[in-house]
């Protein structure tokens, strides 16, 4: 199984989702752990809470200026990428008409390290 990250993105000028939007968010977060596919999921506050670093430069907001902000992202196994699009598709922002998903490969990760 290889593991995927999907990238959830929205509206930068996008208000909080309704309380239905969050509804069928939780339905498809409770699909994937029922699959067994999700490994981990979060969801990000919003720009606005966003600190960003160039060099030894600290700015309030996000990195970048962009139309579309990433609102969540959840990392998935699937079989191969075929399967994790089909998993991405469902997610509800793929039907808001006003985002979307981004789905990646994992490269490789660090697991936490006792102490």
């Amino acid at each position: 199984m290889a593991q995927y990250a999907i990238l959830i993105f929205d509206n930068a000028a996008a208000d909080d989702y309704t309380p239905e939007q969050q509804a069928a968010s939780k339905r498809h977060a409770d699909d994937l752990i029922d699959s067994g596919a999700m490994v981990t999921a979060y969801a990000l506050q919003s720009t606005d809470t966003a600190t960003s670093l160039r060099g030894d430069v600290v700015t309030d907001g996000p990195f970048i200026d962009s139309k579309e902000v990433i609102a969540g992202f959840c990392i998935i196994e699937a079989p191969d990428l075929d399967a994790a699009l089909e998993l991405a598709r469902r997610n509800p922002a793929v039907q808001w008409g006003r985002g979307g998903v981004e789905v990646r490969p994992v490269a490789g990760g660090i697991p936490p390290i006792a102490r």
